[in-house]
């Protein structure tokens, strides 16, 4: 009779298990980031901070058929094409593809992609095979002050 105690305790404690364990995961669905709405408005928060660190010709694309390119600047003569990620993790190779095809089609001087995050060791990689630049969250906090 001990043993059946025991086993019901056992159950029990593995419902209690499952149940929080669906919670975390309905919660962290529901809270992840949605980044086909918040792409926007990153690219634009991104635009105004280029601004501020004195590019100038700060343009836009539309955000379909940009060839990868989200923001193109100059600077002092150069010309810069940017790639916005607003992910809630580490930002792959692709977005670095993106930016160097990006930045070859429009015949610019420099590629950046840009996140509030950070990047994959692959992404680094690739970024320095290509001389691409890699401006994660702590650099964009830098260039906010």
């Amino acid at each position: 009779m001990e043993w059946q105690k025991y086993a019901a305790i056992a159950g029990i404690l593995l419902a209690v298990i499952i149940l929080i364990t669906s919670i975390i995961l309905i919660w962290r669905r529901r809270h992840r980031l949605n980044t086909s709405q918040i792409g926007g408005e990153f690219e634009k928060y991104c635009a105004q901070l280029l601004w501020k660190c004195g590019f100038e010709e700060v343009e836009l694309t539309a955000a379909s058929g940009d060839f990868g390119v989200d923001i193109f600047a100059s600077k002092d003569g150069v010309t810069w094409a940017f790639q916005c990620k607003c992910y809630d993790h580490p930002v792959g190779i692709r977005a670095v593809q993106e930016i160097y095809s990006g930045r070859d089609f429009y015949h610019c001087m420099v590629g950046v992609v840009m996140t509030n995050n950070t990047y994959t060791n692959a992404a680094v990689r690739l970024a320095e095979a290509h001389n691409i630049l890699l401006w994660d969250g702590k650099k964009l906090a830098s260039l906010q002050k």
